[in-house]
């Protein structure tokens, strides 16, 4: 379980990181952030099955960054 957690978080992670250079408008980068969201959950649950504690941490400040930009990219109207 541990192992599937993190290579998705990996793998997730870096396909964020792409949709989110390409600079391809708000949707995109909403959609990116979105899957940031499901990353940073996926790495604190593997940070939490083995107790690597900073690799958690991390991912929650990330998870609150990603959140918001979720709610700036595809909730919040702009301006």
């Amino acid at each position: 379980m541990i192992e599937i957690l993190k290579w998705y978080a990996a793998v997730s992670g870096t396909i964020a990181a792409f949709m989110v250079s390409l600079d391809s408008g708000r949707r995109v980068t909403g959609w990116g952030m979105a899957l940031f969201v499901t990353s940073s959950i996926a790495w604190i649950g593997g940070a939490f099955l083995s107790k690597d504690e900073p690799l958690g941490a991390q991912n929650m400040v990330l998870l609150g960054i990603n959140t918001f930009g979720v709610y700036r990219y595809l909730i919040r109207k702009r301006g």
